[in-house]
């Protein structure tokens, strides 16, 4: 069984097509909009989608050199997301759909994000950090769902670290050769400095961070590098310490890291000494992956047509605020 998957939940808009039996993904295709300055424009990113989306559709078919006849179903990503760019990939889903007669097949983007993790790391039942731009959730699987153990009280750990390196005058890009900017600037630092290190029970925060480090490199006393080590180090320590109680509260003999932040070294590090500790198995979603694709969605949506799930084209609506832990699995179940 064959399914072709569109992500356009944000900054990437991706054609993925994969199988359900080795080796899986048969193609995987990807443009990603960089905006000149500031962060995210989601109507300027929705024109490059538009502008790109047939091209990379047509170079995902030949890639995986399949019609698309050959496919069995054709998944899309409702949300979270952008309202401007969802809107993008479910247009051309919806089309796809009514005039090659395809089941249309819902996916929620997160839960994205936690089944390509699983593929591709072996791991079957972890306790999940997922980080990206728009999320930062400690999850795990109960009574059909993916439940939410602990979250950001604010702004994801992604979207913080861009808009971070922003006021620095790093970025845009903010990534460069697979590494964000505050990691480059963070290896440079030395010296750790006194910052607010915000948890609650399973939650996080990191507004206070923000503005407390924005101050710091304003009052010009302090090295650049050095705000960026220290702040880097807060804000992993604290993801580090909810999912060490998350793996104590949840008793998960597995942890697996997700999303976009995943690709972290400096994180990873983290993340293998308490794996150590807790004697847990570590599974981090390679790098090329943790960013956001269409194979996450292709996979997805092949999981859940095989669990009898599809949408009618006309009530395919995109949904912005679309939480995880309202998405039922019955692939799991």
């Amino acid at each position: 069984m064959i399914a072709l998957g569109i992500e356009s939940t944000a900054h990437t808009f991706g054609v993925g097509i994969v199988e359900d039996k080795p080796p899986y993904i048969r193609a995987d295709e990807r443009v990603s909009y960089v905006p000149s300055k500031g962060g995210i424009h989601p109507k300027e990113a929705a024109t490059f989608f538009l502008n790109n989306s047939l091209r990379v559709l047509n170079n995902a078919l030949s890639e995986a050199n399949l019609s698309i006849k050959d496919v069995d179903c054709i998944a899309v990503a409702l949300g979270p997301g952008l309202g401007p760019c969802l809107r993008v990939g479910a247009t051309l889903a919806r089309a796809l759909a009514t005039y090659f007669n395809k089941p249309l097949v819902p996916v929620n983007h997160a839960v994205a994000h936690v089944e390509i993790g699983k593929l591709l790391t072996g791991l079957k039942d972890p306790l999940i950090v997922y980080l990206s731009g728009g999320n930062t959730m400690i999850l795990a699987f109960s009574d059909g769902r993916y439940r939410v153990f602990g979250e950001t009280l604010d702004i994801a750990l992604g979207n913080f670290m861009d808009a971070f390196v922003r006021e620095l005058g790093l970025a845009p890009p903010y990534i460069v050769d697979g590494k964000h900017k505050l990691d480059y600037c963070a290896d440079e630092g030395s010296e750790f400095l006194e910052l607010p290190y915000i948890v609650k029970g399973q939650d996080v925060s990191f507004s206070g961070l923000f503005t407390a480090a924005i101050k710091a490199f304003r009052s010009g006393k302090y090295r650049l590098q050095d705000i960026c080590y220290s702040v880097r180090e807060i804000a992993y320590s604290s993801i580090v310490e909810v999912s060490e109680r998350g793996l104590i509260h949840t008793k998960k003999l597995e942890l697996l890291v997700v999303g976009g932040v995943a690709a972290s070294k400096a994180l990873q590090e983290k993340f293998a000494v308490i794996s150590r500790l807790r004697r847990v198995k570590l599974g981090i979603v390679p790098p090329n992956y943790a960013v956001d694709n269409g194979v996450m969605i292709a996979w997805t949506g092949l999981l859940t047509f095989k669990s009898g799930i599809t949408i009618e084209p006309e009530k395919s609506y995109v949904r912005q605020r679309w939480r995880i832990d309202s998405v039922d699995i019955p692939w799991l179940s």
